[in-house]
């Protein structure tokens, strides 16, 4: 073992951890053992968001600057002990416990995306998502301003609703919904709001894909929000300049205004302490909505 090298136990599991001084976000000087010693802090809040969820990694061995391995499968060399579910042609890691978490850190996974499914259940969404993205740089007020738009029509049609920042550039919102509908059913939902916003804001938002059309408009990706697509998982930070943490934000804080570079390493542990885990209610397996008026209204109107 190298001197660069520290062995460690989480769990009853040992993990070496290689090269912990290695500066990961070169900017705010942010090493591997920071991002550890992090993920260890938040794990009770960040675990229930990936628990029996397929892990896909964004993986940055030598910081955020250099190039990125997008990993899905887990890797030949992971401890036995490594909880993992096969789906397709591969072995995935499920990121069930603090042990995992950590090991999966020292492999310069900076950024963890899970699906919106558990992994039994490949065809059943536990929420919808609606990701809100900028086209241009600081845009973010726009973001906020069609978030605020988007909570309401949710909120009038029942739909409890809750946001956090992807931790990058963007918004995203989320409703928990009973586990009992298909993607495409979701899909005609996460369509219809978003084609209602475009109608009741055309100068602001957009739906078109491709970034190159989409001009200075915001663009709402509803179809991001399907089988095996993922997004950041909440409290996870990202290969951004500020090491940024996608966080959960109250409505006031949307209204008041931010930008996602608020939210970051240094400070979201603290920010739990004090306002406690403001996405609680979407790994809870009650108070989750039925969809069933909102997918007849769709259906009476070939919407």
């Amino acid at each position: 073992m190298d001197m660069e090298s520290i062995p460690i136990v989480i769990e009853d599991k040992e993990i070496v951890l290689t090269n912990p001084h290695k500066v990961l976000w070169p900017e705010v000087g942010v090493t591997k053992l920071d991002y550890i010693q992090y993920l260890i802090q938040i794990s009770p809040y960040l675990l229930p968001y990936t628990k029996n969820r397929l892990l896909m990694m964004w993986r940055f061995p030598d910081g955020i600057e250099a190039s990125r391995i997008v990993q899905k499968s887990i890797p030949q060399h992971a401890p036995t002990w490594i909880p993992r579910a096969f789906y397709k042609d591969k072995f995935y890691i499920l990121l069930n416990d603090l042990a995992t978490l950590v090991w999966v850190a020292n492999y310069a996974a900076i950024e963890l995306h899970v699906p919106f499914t558990i992994h039994d259940q490949p065809d059943t969404p536990t929420d919808i998502a609606f990701d809100l993205d900028p086209s241009v740089p600081d845009a973010f007020d726009t973001v906020l301003h069609v978030a605020l738009q988007l909570h309401d029509v949710l909120h009038s049609l029942g739909l409890t609703n809750y946001a956090k920042t992807s931790g990058a550039t963007g918004l995203q919102i989320f409703v928990p919904i009973q586990p009992r509908y298909t993607f495409e059913q979701t899909r005609k939902i996460t369509k219809f709001f978003a084609q209602y916003l475009l109608q009741k804001m055309p100068n602001q938002v957009t739906l078109e894909r491709s970034v190159k059309n989409r001009g200075d408009k915001l663009y709402i990706d509803y179809l991001q929000h399907w089988k095996m697509r993922t997004l950041s998982a909440v409290y996870s930070v990202r290969a951004t300049q500020k090491a940024s943490v996608s966080t959960p934000v109250t409505w006031s804080e949307i209204t008041q205004g931010f930008v996602p570079s608020d939210f970051t390493v240094f400070n979201v542990v603290d920010r739990v302490a004090q306002y406690g885990d403001l996405f609680a209610p979407i790994a809870a397996k009650d108070s989750r909505e039925s969809l069933d008026a909102i997918l007849q209204f769709v259906a009476q109107h070939n919407l």
